[in-house]
Parts: C-alpha cells; sequence; structure tokens
C-alpha cells in the first residue's frame, strides 16, 4: 500500500486549514476592538506563516524552507515581545 497519496491529500488539508486561519486571523488585526487584539492576531499571524513554510518545506523536501519557518518564528517571537512592552510601559527599551 502506498502512503503519498495520504500524504499528499493531509499536506493539502493543512495548508487549507492554515490559509484559512491566517484569512481570519488577518480580519482580526484589521477589525480587532483594542490594540492587544490586534497584536495577538500579528502573533498567531507569525505562528501560521511558519507552519505554512513547514508544510511547504515537506511538500517541496527542502531543508532551506525549515530554516526559513525557524527565522519567521524568531523574528515574530521578538516583535511580539516588542509590541507588548510598547503597549504595556509605552516604550521599548528602559
Amino acid at each position: 500500500m502506498n502512503s503519498l497519496p495520504l500524504l499528499a491529500w493531509a499536506l493539502d488539508f493543512a495548508t487549507a486549514a492554515v490559509g484559512l486561519a491566517l484569512l481570519l486571523c488577518g480580519w482580526r488585526l484589521l477589525r480587532g476592538p483594542t490594540a492587544p487584539d490586534r497584536v495577538l492576531a500579528l502573533d498567531t499571524m507569525y505562528i501560521n506563516v511558519a507552519a505554512l513554510v513547514v508544510l511547504l518545506g515537506i511538500r517541496y523536501r527542502s531543508d532551506l524552507l525549515f530554516e526559513a519557518a525557524l527565522l519567521i518564528a524568531l523574528l515574530g517571537f521578538a516583535s511580539t515581545v516588542a509590541l507588548a512592552r510598547y503597549l504595556s510601559r509605552g516604550d521599548v527599551m528602559e
């Protein structure tokens, strides 16, 4: 039994699900009632983009895409911390 069609179907489904999550996060980013809601939506979008890059790395069997996902996750974390500090204190650096 060949499991590659099942893997292709699972990758297609996961890509569609992550794409839908990106659209919903984009809607919350534009429409969020408060600034913390927008920061959380942006943080979730970073996570979803990293997941999408990992899925593409699996599909195309590329190690470079996994490194790109790691870089996206690192920058997303740093920017979320900076935005959260800015919203809570009014400045990023002390």
